[in-house]
């Protein structure tokens, strides 16, 4: 699993900068745009958003402002803040999640297209349940994994 997240990670990111540096070889360069380019490009780079957040959390690696641990001593109090933390991750994430979901049945049932190709853009919705989807997913096993480290004393 994490070869593949590497290597699609990694290939969204070649996607992007190579239709960024076709923009601007043609606009800049030969000043001859491509119509349509920027609406090609939203699909990679919002997948690539999406999927670098499942990514994060994944390898729980999100940037976090952890203040309390500076005044917790022991490994036990930080195991119990994690837990915190990962319980309300679950449930705003859980709440995102319900919203992404009406936003996709929405999406699905509009059908909009992109102005200028018609490209369908609910293959670029979609990107936004699948991923708070995969991040809850994440978080649940976190908050297992450190909930099994209070009880068997790993984190004393």
């Amino acid at each position: 699993m994490n070869r593949f997240a590497s290597i699609l990670l990694t290939s969204l990111i070649c996607i992007v900068a190579l239709g960024q540096f076709v923009q601007v070889i043609t606009r800049y360069v030969l000043e001859v745009p491509v119509m349509g380019l920027e609406e090609t490009m939203m699909y990679p780079t919002v997948w690539l958003y999406i999927l670098g957040a499942v990514n994060a959390s994944r390898e729980n690696s999100h940037i976090r402002a952890n203040v309390l641990e500076i005044f917790l001593k022991t490994d036990r109090g930080h195991t119990i803040l994690a837990i915190i933390g990962e319980v309300i991750s679950l449930i705003v994430g859980l709440w995102l999640l319900s919203w992404a979901w009406q936003f996709t049945q929405y999406a699905w049932k509009v059908w909009r297209e992109s102005p200028t190709l018609y490209i369908p853009t609910f293959y670029f919705d979609v990107a936004l349940v699948v991923g708070l989807a995969l991040m809850m997913v994440y978080t649940a096993l976190h908050l297992i994994r450190h909930i099994r480290d209070l009880r068997t004393g790993a984190a004393q």
